[in-house]
């Protein structure tokens, strides 16, 4: 009679286990992760040191202000994640993609999951504010039923329905904003990346831009806003990463503008 021969059972050993669960919290807090930047250098010359070090996570679904005072990193962080920049050193990770890995010939297909709003607007003047919105979906290759659909609905989320035929120099400071903030949003992008678009506003209208930045965040764009709004900071009360000198000198869940 053969001898029945029993199964071996293969133990893990504890640190082999704790490594395993190591792992496996990395891979969770990737797939959370929109933006990763780890010990970001950006040098430019002749030896200008813009960013040192800079270290940090955005999760999916969070609004992250980033202040400090002019020069103290926050555009060339905003460039870096558009990779208009290259880093001196470090990784940065948006959307799950190694900018330094990407292809250049992969960069527009990042460029159009991120959403762009500026301080100077940078509308075409010779166009309405429907045609406006409507140049970026054609830059996109979107057909003329997707752009006949999309258009009037993202007007009418930033509350412009009524100035469609509007041309730039017929509308106001805060209209020509929410016309930028409809061509960043049109396509619905994860990622809406602001640099200082409150900067060229009067606090009323500003409150009015942050209100629908905040609407955005809430169907569950990434807001991250670079900003000097003080007084915006500080009644958010979002997470706040200050930059000094190229250095992150603070980063809190709940941050105001200063410590």
């Amino acid at each position: 009679m053969t001898a029945v021969q029993e199964p071996t059972i293969v133990t893990e050993s504890p640190a082999e286990g704790m490594e395993a669960e190591r792992l496996q919290g990395d891979a969770a807090a990737a797939a959370r992760a929109m933006i990763v930047f780890e010990n970001v250098h950006k040098v430019y010359d002749p030896n200008v040191v813009a960013l040192e070090g800079a270290s940090f996570v955005i999760e999916k679904g969070e609004f992250v202000f980033l202040v400090g005072p002019s020069g103290s990193g926050k555009s060339t962080m905003v460039r870096l994640l558009l990779k208009e920049l290259e880093p001196t050193s470090g990784r940065i990770i948006v959307g799950g993609r190694d900018l330094g890995r990407l292809r250049r010939s992969k960069v527009p297909q990042l460029r159009r999951n991120i959403g762009c709003v500026f301080q100077d607007f940078k509308l075409l003047p010779n166009r309405t504010t429907a045609e406006n919105v409507a140049y970026a979906l054609k830059v996109q290759g979107e057909g003329r039923n997707a752009i006949r659909s999309k258009v009037p609905e993202v007007l009418g989320l930033v509350g412009l329905t009524h100035k469609v035929n509007s041309y730039p120099d017929e509308l106001s400071g805060g209209e020509q904003q929410r016309v930028s903030i409809a061509r960043a949003f049109v396509n619905h992008p994860p990622l809406l990346v602001c640099d200082e678009p409150t900067g060229n506003l009067d606090p009323d209208t500003s409150v009015g831009i942050m209100q629908l930045l905040y609407r955005i965040n809430r169907s569950g764009t990434t807001v991250v806003m670079a900003t000097h709004d003080r007084e915006m900071v500080d009644k958010m009360r979002r997470r706040v990463i200050a930059l000094e000198d190229g250095k992150i000198a603070r980063d809190e869940r709940r941050g105001g503008y200063s410590e």
